[in-house]
């Protein structure tokens, strides 16, 4: 893109620009796509782009994918690529960057053709197989520098005798296997689903009495009631979504559609674009339960089609395909949709008996989590380049640096919610906030579909709130404490006013940040709440991770790769020894250690505190009665917003 350009000679810098000035007459760029061997897993694509003018063509694979924002490097599964002229006679591309072809010499009109190679179902890459071609088109199509405002043609040709039929956001055309996209970014963010899939629809008004159409298209191994299951919970989901916002989006085509994979053997994720959603999960929908399972990734990417697909930050708009895209919003474009996505599943009933307290899960992390020691909401949100499917060889610390925006802006959404309830007598909510950011920064049209029309900044977002709240200095100061800095609400008083309890999990236990649960009670995210020791061969138990910042452990000098060998005195040869030396502990004691690092022996004192593990819990499940007063609160926040 243009928007994006690194450094170059004057000369094809015009020559970009001129190319970048698309006119209505420009000939759209040309896809097909076939699978000749779909068992093989990669595709053939072929493009072509004409009416080009006499310099070098740079051909491109993108580096990074709406809503991904880390780098990819999509090009390293293309392979057997050859360029032609418009006369068919054969050109030789130079590769200047491992994500770039250069073609010269050309009449105006270049051709390539390649193959492509994926097999990872997700909302990210591509996957090919006997049973489908899930395509993510910046892991599948190759563009050119220059040509964003140009149309795009797309035609898939199918494997012979297979079944296979189109689900996309794509626009339709005459010809059932050929569709268009209006410009470069909406072709990029348009997903395709090539399989025999099972199709359900329902319609949907809008207060202005426009009908728009929702389809779930889902490749799965159930039979046609799990696709009537899956179809109703969407449903359900979608009208109690639009309540927040008091409307949907205009879908560009009329249509938005689920692109779900629910197979075995196949792969997970939820990625969302702007009229449709990849949603998938390796299970089995003959699985009781496993359609219900599904409805939380329904819920949290359907919400997306409002939050970040058109109330988006002006750091994504327009999207950089070459490089990571960095964003400071992300506490609220992803975490804000973290807290309604399980919300939404409450209101509309999907979560039968839902009294609040697993809706609140993030904000116990939170305020145990050693990142926000290090950095602020705003912070975190800029690490998305190194943490979102972000592979490195290199260790690092984000286990003591790094809250996910997920679940650190989940935490802050509930935060806010509860404050705006609390100060209103809940007259006031989030919901408000989101719809605020709805009519100024989502609704307002872009110059053409795929584009936003007025992108929303971190100020922006602060001025939203002090409108919601009738109250600047409010809105000042929770930004500058929450957001921009590092403090956090007072949970404890917010969550009492509708019934809910922040509790110990193991109040009066000895604890120092070092496996200190049995192993039946040990948390899954052993890097929030400790480290699990494993055997040495020299005896006792080698510490496999790095100790949790400003534990006891921690502050004693413990940490990875230390092997413990004593305590106490009392030899420790296994965790079941460890954990039988603190188990007779209360907080307070003093634990004498011996252990060894790199080959020498150390000593240290460990001074056991009390576990600060906290639960979210309902009043009545800690044996109290809520007030008719809570009861009336905690009804107004999960109640249905139908009307």
């Amino acid at each position: 893109m243009l928007h994006h350009l690194p450094a170059r000679t004057a000369c094809v810098l015009l020559a970009a620009f001129s190319i970048g000035a698309a006119a209505a007459s420009d000939p759209a760029v040309r896809y097909r796509v076939s699978f000749p061997a779909p068992e093989h897993r990669y595709a053939q694509v072929e493009v072509t782009f004409a009416g080009l003018p006499p310099v070098p063509l740079e051909a491109r694979m993108s580096r990074s994918s709406p809503g991904r924002y880390a780098v990819h490097e999509f090009a390293k599964n293309v392979f057997d690529l050859h360029a032609f002229d418009g006369t068919g006679r054969e050109l030789v591309p130079t590769r200047p960057s491992p994500s770039q072809w250069d073609v010269a010499g050309h009449d105006g009109t270049v051709r390539i053709v390649y193959k492509i190679f994926g097999n990872h179902v997700d909302g990210t890459y591509l996957a090919v197989d006997a049973s489908h071609a899930h395509m993510n088109m910046p892991a599948t199509l190759m563009w050119a520098r220059g040509l964003d405002a140009r149309a795009a043609t797309v035609s898939f040709a199918p494997p012979n005798g297979s079944k296979w039929q189109p689900a996309t956001q794509l626009f339709p055309t005459d010809d059932p296997w050929t569709f268009t996209a209006p410009n470069f970014q909406y072709l990029m963010d348009s997903p395709v689903e090539l399989s025999d899939h099972d199709v359900r629809s329902f319609t949907v008004r809008n207060p202005d009495g426009r009908t728009q159409t929702i389809r779930t298209a889902l490749h799965h191994d159930g039979d046609a009631s799990a696709a009537d299951e899956y179809a109703a919970g969407a449903e359900k989901i979608a009208h109690e979504t639009a309540a927040i916002f008091g409307e949907f989006p205009a879908y560009d085509t009329g249509t938005y559609t689920f692109l779900g994979d629910y197979l075995p053997w196949g792969g997970g994720d939820g990625m969302e674009h702007r009229n449709s959603t990849v949603v998938a999960s390796a299970t089995s929908f003959r699985n009781a339960g496993a359609v219900q399972a599904a409805m939380g990734t329904v819920s949290h990417e359907f919400f997306h089609g409002w939050n970040v697909e058109r109330i988006r930050p002006r750091s994504l708009e327009p999207f950089n395909f070459e490089d990571a895209n960095i964003s400071g919003e992300l506490w609220l474009a992803e975490g804000f949709t973290e807290y309604y996505g399980r919300l939404i599943l409450a209101r509309a009933g999907l979560l039968p008996g839902e009294q609040g307290a697993s809706l609140l899960t993030s904000v116990p992390e939170i305020i145990a989590g050693p990142g926000r020691i290090f950095r602020s909401p705003v912070e975190m949100s800029r690490m998305a380049p190194f943490t979102d499917a972000a592979a490195a060889i290199d260790q690092t610390n984000f286990s003591n640096t790094f809250i996910s925006y997920y679940r650190y802006g989940a935490a802050l959404a509930a935060g806010l919610d509860f404050t705006l309830r609390d100060r209103s007598n809940n007259r006031i909510s989030l919901d408000d906030f989101m719809r605020a950011m709805w009519v100024a920064h989502g609704k307002p049209a872009g110059a053409a579909p795929g584009l936003v029309g007025r992108p929303y900044t971190l100020e922006d977002a602060r001025a939203r709130l002090a409108e919601v709240a009738g109250d600047r200095a409010f809105a000042d100061d929770f930004f500058n404490r929450y957001v921009e800095g590092r403090d956090l609400p007072d949970y404890a008083r917010l969550f009492a006013r509708a019934g809910l309890v922040l509790k110990k999990r193991r109040p009066g236990h000895a604890w120092i940040g070092l496996v200190d649960t049995p192993a039946q009670a040990r948390p899954t995210r052993w890097r929030r709440t400790g480290v699990q020791g494993v055997p040495d061969a020299a005896g006792g138990f080698r510490i496999p991770d790095l100790v949790t910042w400003g534990t006891p452990a921690f502050d004693a000098g413990l940490d990875e790769g230390d092997v413990i060998m004593k305590v106490n005195a009392s030899r420790v040869a296994s965790v079941d020894d460890w954990q039988a030396a603190l188990g007779a502990r209360r907080p307070g004691d003093r634990l004498s250690i011996e252990f060894t690092r790199h080959g020498a022996t150390r000593n240290t004192t460990v001074v056991a505190a009390e576990d600060p593990a906290l639960d979210v819990a309902t009043l009545e499940s800690t044996g109290g009665t809520p007030t008719a007063a809570q009861t009336a609160f905690r009804g107004a926040w999960l109640g249905s917003r139908r009307k």
